[in-house]
């Protein structure tokens, strides 16, 4: 593979996983909670990052040097855990992409003015076009590459608008008023819960990065997925936190539209527009691929079609959304569920890299064994504590 075309899918893969976790859910986890933590909001995002990329570090190299995607690493360690993790991942996928459908909707209610009906519509026909044309796989990591760079500098524009307590911020990112779990949970489970963090591992599966020899290509894109997403985190806090902190209170219906419309005005409101639309519509394209990619190799008719298996994924979500809708609270619960499924995904793998007929002779590092266990128990205990303590308090 040519070094060019290389760096290109590295990157494709890197910009897919974060497009993937930058949507509607992440834009309404990151404004609702810093209305409700304030500056202290920036530890939640400093934990869930050291914890994103020790989860992400390994999933990645385990789904590289074993060959196989996590589904079939998972049917290897026992006959049908596979399945199970698959039916946790699409269910969890399909969740998530109503909301995405819905967002896309919102963006060109925004935008434009029409019916998120329609306006989810148009943008389902957007997603579908991108897995219909010949090279698919380029295409895609090219769409997700264009969105996120377009999403990241506008929300850049909007934070300087905003004028945040900078130097506050960075004091309480690391000397907190209050340490919310649930925040930490939904963060997490938001960047690299479910579907999400198996987005650029199965990518690279797919376009055939793997083996020990692409593990250093791996590392570099995996991290540099969790960099791009954390980015965008950061400059959406400081920007609503420049809001909040000028008094302005967020609306609830909708806290990322009123934080860029507060900031910059009806320009600023419009600019939310085009941030909704290619984060649900990226989110969207990253869910329908990863969902299937759980689902293709349990039958080779799935295998052969699943460009249109990921199209009926597609439709079905978009054709849910007319009739169900998607609520502020609903986006914050399916993030905080999805963190649920991160420690039974990532403790599965842990297992497989040190099984022999999964990996063969790689040795994976202590230092990333111990760091992904740590995280499954702290994940479990925050998540126990997030539906014990956080979810009735949510629901009030």
């Amino acid at each position: 593979m040519k070094e060019q075309s290389t760096r290109s899918l590295l990157l494709g893969a890197a910009f897919l996983m974060a497009t993937s976790a930058i949507g509607p859910g992440f834009l309404t986890q990151t404004t609702h909670f810093t209305q409700q933590l304030a500056a202290s909001f920036g530890f939640v995002i400093l934990i869930s990052i050291i914890i994103d990329i020790g989860a992400q570090l390994n999933i990645w190299r385990i789904i590289a040097v074993s060959e196989k995607p996590a589904q079939d690493i998972a049917n290897s360690l026992l006959p049908g855990l596979g399945v199970f993790l698959s039916v946790l991942i699409v269910a969890g996928g399909l969740a998530f992409n109503i909301g995405n459908i819905a967002g896309a909707g919102l963006g060109t209610n925004v935008l434009f003015g029409i019916p998120p009906e329609m306006g989810a519509l148009f943008s389902g026909i957007v997603a579908i076009a991108v897995f219909l044309v010949r090279e698919a796989g380029k295409v895609m990591d090219r769409f997700a590459q264009i969105a996120g760079f377009v999403m990241i500098a506008l929300t850049i524009f909007v934070m300087f608008s905003a004028q945040p307590p900078v130097g506050e911020a960075v004091t309480k990112t690391f000397v907190p008023d209050t340490i919310d779990f649930l925040a930490i949970i939904t963060l997490v489970g938001g960047t690299v819960g479910g579907y999400i963090t198996f987005a650029g591992g199965h990518r690279l599966l797919d376009a055939g990065v793997k083996g020990k020899e692409a593990l250093p290509q791996v590392t570099k894109s995996s991290v540099s997925a969790i960099g791009i997403a954390s980015v965008m985190r950061i400059f959406l806090f400081l920007a609503s936190l420049g809001v909040v902190a000028s008094g302005f209170t967020l609306n609830p219906e909708n806290p990322p539209a009123s934080v860029f419309q507060a900031a910059a005005g009806n320009v600023g409101y419009k600019i939310f527009g085009v941030i909704m639309w290619a984060a649900a519509v990226t989110s969207v394209v990253g869910a329908a691929y990863t969902s299937v990619s759980f689902i293709r190799t349990f039958n080779k008719t799935i295998n052969k079609y699943h460009k249109w298996f990921i199209v009926a994924f597609i439709v079905i979500s978009t054709t849910v959304f007319v009739s169900v809708g998607e609520p502020v609270k609903v986006l914050i619960l399916v993030g905080s569920l999805n963190g649920l499924i991160l420690p039974i995904a990532l403790g599965v793998m842990l297992v497989a890299a040190y099984k022999q007929k999964i990996v063969g002779d790689y040795k994976h590092p202590l230092w990333l064994t111990i760091f992904g266990v740590l995280i499954v128990i702290a994940m479990s205990y925050m998540g126990g504590m997030s539906l014990i303590q956080g979810i009735p308090k949510l629901f009030g």
